[in-house]
C-alpha cells in the first residue's frame, strides 16, 4: 500500500496553518511546510511564518533550512520533502504537507514527466533582456499569451521559469503545461483545500499586511539589507520585501509600499487559486463555515483511518 499523505493547500491568508495544526493534534501529524518563501532563515514576518508558540508543540518542517542567498531549486525541495515525510510516516505519523506554492506541493506529490527539450542560449538571451528592459511582470504577460496555464502557476518574479516555459514553447512550438505528464503519486493523498468569498479574502490579506507593518515588517527588511541581502537575490523579490526596499532607498513612500504589497498579495491569491482550482483531487472547504472542520475531520478519518493508519 502507498503510504497516506495529507495536503492542504489553498491561497494565502485562507487559514491553511492553523487547520494544518489543529488536524495534527487530531490525528497525531507532523506539518510540512510547503512554502517557498518560508525555507529563508530570518525572513519571518513578511512570510508569515509560524511561531514555536503557534505551532502549539505540533513538529514543523522545512521552515527556516537555508539562508536568504542560498540557490534553491523545486527539485531540490522535493528531494527533502520527501526525505522528510519519510522519516514521518517510519516513526508512525501523518505526514501533512501544508502550503500554497503549488509548484513546490505538486512537484512533491506528483513524478512530473517533464520534456527534453534543448537549450536554447539566443532564446534565453532574448527573453532575459525583455524582463531587464521591460519588467518582469511583461515578460510574463507574454507567457500568458501563449501559456496561460503554466502563466498561472509562475510568479513573474519567477523568472528563470518564465524563461525556460518560453524557451519550451518557441522550440516545440507547444506550451509547457501540455508537454509535461503527470506520473502516478508514491502516495495515498488526500487534497484539503480552503477558500472563501473574495472579497472577505481580500479584507484578510489586507488586515494581514497592517499586522505584519506593526510587527516590524520594516525592521525585518532593513536587517536583511544591512547583513547584505540585496533586491537581486531570489529571496528578496518576495511580495513585502522588494516593496519596503525601494520605501528604504527612497523610490516609493511608505504608503505606497503598503499599498503595492496589499495588490502584490491579492494578485498572488489570485494566482494560487487558478492553480489549485485546475485539480480534480482537492476537496474544497469554506474556511469561515463552522460546520467545515468536522467535515474535514470525518472526511480525513474515512480515508486513513479506514485503510488503518
Amino acid at each position: 500500500m502507498k503510504p497516506p499523505l495529507l495536503i492542504i493547500v489553498g491561497p494565502t491568508a485562507s487559514g491553511k496553518t492553523g487547520l494544518g495544526i489543529r488536524l495534527a493534534k487530531r490525528f497525531d501529524g507532523e506539518v510540512v511546510s510547503g512554502d517557498s518563501m518560508q525555507i529563508y532563515r530570518g525572513m519571518d514576518i513578511g512570510t508569515a511564518k509560524v511561531t514555536p508558540e503557534e505551532q502549539e508543540g505540533v513538529p514543523h518542517h522545512l521552515i527556516d533550512i537555508i539562508e536568504p542567498d542560498v540557490p534553491f531549486s523545486v527539485s531540490e525541495f522535493k528531494t527533502r520533502a520527501r526525505r522528510t515525510i519519510a522519516d514521518i510516516q517510519a516513526r508512525g505519523k501523518l505526514p501533512i504537507l501544508v502550503g500554497g506554492t503549488g509548484l513546490y506541493i505538486e512537484a512533491v506529490v506528483h513524478d512530473y514527466l517533464m520534456p527534453q527539450v534543448r537549450e536554447c542560449p539566443e532564446t534565453r538571451e532574448k527573453y532575459r533582456r525583455l524582463a531587464e528592459e521591460r519588467g518582469n511582470e511583461a515578460l510574463h504577460r507574454v507567457l500568458a499569451e501563449v501559456d496561460p496555464e503554466t502563466a498561472a502557476r509562475l510568479h513573474p518574479n519567477d523568472v528563470k521559469r518564465v524563461i525556460r516555459a518560453l524557451e519550451v514553447y518557441e522550440i516545440t512550438g507547444k506550451p509547457l503545461s501540455k508537454s509535461a505528464g503527470k506520473g502516478e503519486s508514491p502516495y495515498d493523498a488526500l487534497w484539503i483545500g480552503l477558500t472563501m468569498r473574495r472579497d472577505r479574502l481580500y479584507e484578510r490579506i489586507n488586515r494581514r499586511v497592517d499586522e505584519m507593518l506593526d510587527a516590524g515588517l520594516i525592521d525585518e527588511v532593513r536587517r536583511l539589507v544591512n547583513r547584505g541581502y540585496g533586491r537581486h537575490l531570489t529571496s528578496m523579490q518576495g511580495i513585502g520585501y522588494k516593496e519596503i526596499i525601494s520605501f528604504l532607498e527612497g523610490e516609493i513612500s511608505r504608503e505606497e509600499a503598503v499599498r503595492l504589497i496589499k495588490k502584490g498579495t491579492r494578485k498572488y491569491a489570485k494566482r494560487q487559486l487558478s492553480w489549485f482550482r485546475r485539480l480534480s483531487e482537492i476537496h474544497w472547504f469554506d474556511a469561515e463555515d463552522n460546520r467545515s472542520f468536522p467535515e474535514i475531520v470525518e472526511l480525513v478519518a474515512g480515508k486513513f483511518q479506514a485503510d488503518g493508519e
